[in-house]
């Protein structure tokens, strides 16, 4: 189990990195805050978007914050979310304070279906 913010991290950068060579850029990529974005021109919700958010990771004060918007542009996706990640589940992110195989492998299930989402969509 890992308690430490930094290493917790680096834990879940290093499985986010993977989606910057699919079509995702990062905007942030530092020692406290890695993020993703499709740089798609695409249109949501009769809007037009030069860039859509995917996620990010980010060292707070007082955790490791998570965050993950495909979970607001499809509420079916909170489906594939295991127990134990929903309980972390704050206003906008996240909250990890420590971090367990079990844990990780759920925040992988959710990159990967919110990955797929996205690429249903055309948005990557």
């Amino acid at each position: 189990m890992k308690t430490d913010f930094v290493e917790i991290f680096q834990t879940i950068r290093a499985s986010l990195q993977p989606y910057a060579t699919v079509g995702f850029s990062n905007r942030v990529n530092s020692e406290t805050s890695f993020d993703l974005w499709s740089d798609l021109n695409v249109v949501i919700e009769g809007r037009k978007r030069h860039e859509v958010f995917f996620a990010s990771v980010t060292i707070e004060k007082e955790h490791v914050g998570l965050h993950y918007m495909p979970l607001y542009t499809d509420a079916d996706l909170k489906k594939v979310f295991g127990a134990d990640l929903l309980k972390l589940k704050g206003e906008s992110c996240f909250h990890i304070k420590k971090l367990d195989d079990v844990l990780m492998l759920q925040i992988e299930e959710a990159l990967a279906a919110g990955f797929k989402f996205y690429k249903e969509k055309g948005w990557v």
